[in-house]
């Protein structure tokens, strides 16, 4: 097979501007990718534009060969938004060649390691009004895993006060579902270490499922600090682009669970390196996705495929948004994601014609930054 077309799709979705990545064959096989940087999208589609002069004409069955040409290429290696751009491209190939041979896209994985994925979705709003009729609400559903997150006040970070509001939410919500559900909870990378670890240790009784993301990623040499005060189960991994960037976490057995977004640390390709990794230090995968339903397939694959799962990301509900953008999108029964065993690749249908109908809408800004109280900014 020969990649004839690669091009960048971007929509509206109902809450923010997403963006498909479509390569397509010279035998008319459609491959669906989505990278993992919503704040840089016309970065992301300039990379695509340029990957597309060296893609066209390639035989889309070398995957590896592919992800070494993308990542390698340019000489330096690939930071954040590149290697965003080379997993929607990556995701998009194994998507063909599973196609191409009429199965899910799993069975090109090595097959399923369990018959379905757990998954939480997001409750609350990051607030604490509502935050416990919306965990009811979710477990009524069906969720056995919901995710709360540190709370806000609008565009206000004060840490001493998002500390006390914390810790009082994860009492109401645990109060509220009962010992059975598991209760994610992120703090954003919103905090210094010295309040990460009072507010981990004030949330100890309530039993975290794992504490995703308590300090910023960049140094993850504080992390070693963390483990000798924190006892709770700690997440982290969405931020990194790569195996080499994870190599510490892993290494030096930092961190429970392994928080790749496999449209961002270098796709599916990537993030079985990465997983396999992991396994050797018992180290959970608890993919990140915030995203649609591409991402969420791809994810749903990945999480089939490996022995190591611990939880999915996975937002809302499959099939109640984007339907007219994505009529067919993976399944869902009793917070579990479900394999497409009936459709090959990554079993979902993307209506071009339809996002085209909902184009990108303007931003104010490319991104956003909490405030203290002092003016100063912290990560959103």
């Amino acid at each position: 097979m020969k990649i004839s077309d690669v091009r960048a799709v971007g929509f509206w979705d109902g809450r923010r501007n997403s963006l498909a990545i479509v390569v397509e064959t010279d035998d008319g096989l459609i491959g669906l990718g989505e990278a993992g940087s919503n704040a840089h999208q016309p970065a992301i589609v300039g990379i695509i534009n340029s990957f597309k002069t060296w893609l066209v004409g390639q035989d889309a069955t070398r995957i590896e060969h592919i992800w070494q040409y993308l990542f390698r290429g340019a000489f330096f290696p690939g930071g954040n938004l590149l290697s965003a751009a080379v997993s929607a491209v990556d995701m998009a190939l194994w998507d063909i060649n599973a196609q191409a041979l009429g199965v899910p896209l799993y069975r090109l994985l090595g097959g399923r390691t369990r018959d379905r994925v757990p998954a939480y979705c997001h409750i609350g709003g990051h607030s604490l009004d509502g935050v416990v009729e919306s965990a009811q609400a979710a477990v009524a559903e069906g969720w056995r895993y919901i995710r709360w997150g540190i709370p806000e006040q609008g565009d206000r970070h004060e840490p001493t006060v998002v500390i006390r509001e914390s810790i009082a939410g994860m009492g109401q919500l645990r109060a509220a579902v009962g010992d059975e559900i598991e209760i994610c909870f992120d703090i954003h990378a919103r905090l210094d270490p010295a309040d990460a670890i009072a507010l981990c240790r004030g949330l100890e009784a309530t039993r975290p499922y794992f504490i995703e993301d308590p300090i910023r990623s960049e140094n993850v040499q504080i992390y070693r600090h963390l483990r000798a005060h924190i006892h709770s189960p700690l997440a982290m991994g969405e931020h990194y682009a790569s195996k080499w960037d994870v190599r510490q976490l892993i290494e030096e057995d930092l961190v429970d669970f392994m928080r790749a977004d496999l449209g961002i640390i270098g796709g599916i390709t990537e993030g079985r390196k990465v997983a396999g990794w992991c396994e050797t230090h018992q180290i959970r995968m608890a993919t990140h996705n915030p995203f649609g339903p591409i991402s969420s397939a791809a994810s749903l694959h990945f999480n089939l495929a490996i022995p190591n799962v611990g939880v999915a990301e996975q937002p809302r509900r499959p099939g109640t948004a984007m339907t007219d953008i994505f009529p067919v999108q993976i399944g869902w029964e009793d917070g579990y994601l479900l394999p497409n065993d009936d459709r090959p690749g990554l079993g979902i249908v993307f209506d071009e014609r339809a996002a085209a109908d909902s184009p990108p809408r303007p931003t104010e800004s490319f991104g956003r930054l909490l405030r203290r109280d002092d003016g100063s900014l912290t990560n959103w």
